[in-house]
């Protein structure tokens, strides 16, 4: 039986997130460029690009036109334009994204929908998982 030690051990980006510090709401619509740090939850629409230094969620609700990129990024919604991750992007199966997908690691929900490229860290390999946390018999960490 191998080591749990040596087990990779994969959680999700929303698990560690305490708070959001910036919404766009569902009924707002944001054009530009922006940066920063603090975690963005996106229910609305942007059409730009932004480099944020920390975590941006696109709702089910949400969509983004443009480049994005920022430490963690995870999609329940659109996106129309390239996503670069300094860490992780999750795709959720409600998500629909057309534009390439960057970073070390990428975890894609069954059900989902990717029209692009994706380039990750040769160390790494593409994540594809089914949400497990409302199965009582399922025990994680």
């Amino acid at each position: 039986m191998p080591s749990l030690q040596n087990v990779p051990i994969f959680r999700r980006t929303l698990d560690s997130i305490i708070r959001f510090t910036s919404t766009i709401g569902e009924n707002i619509e944001f054009t530009g460029s922006f940066s920063g740090k603090g975690n963005i939850v996106v229910r609305g629409q942007v059409k730009g690009e932004s480099d944020v230094n920390t975590a941006v969620v696109i709702a089910e609700t949400g969509c983004w036109n443009g480049r994005l990129t920022a430490d963690n990024v995870i999609v329940a919604g659109d996106v129309n334009g390239d996503i670069l991750a300094r860490e992780k992007i999750e795709v959720l199966a409600t998500a629909n994204i057309t534009g390439n997908l960057s970073s070390p690691v990428i975890a894609i929900e069954t059900g989902a929908i990717h029209e692009g490229h994706m380039d990750m860290n040769a160390k790494t390999a593409v994540n594809l998982f089914e949400e497990k946390r409302n199965n009582p018999t399922n025990v994680s960490d």
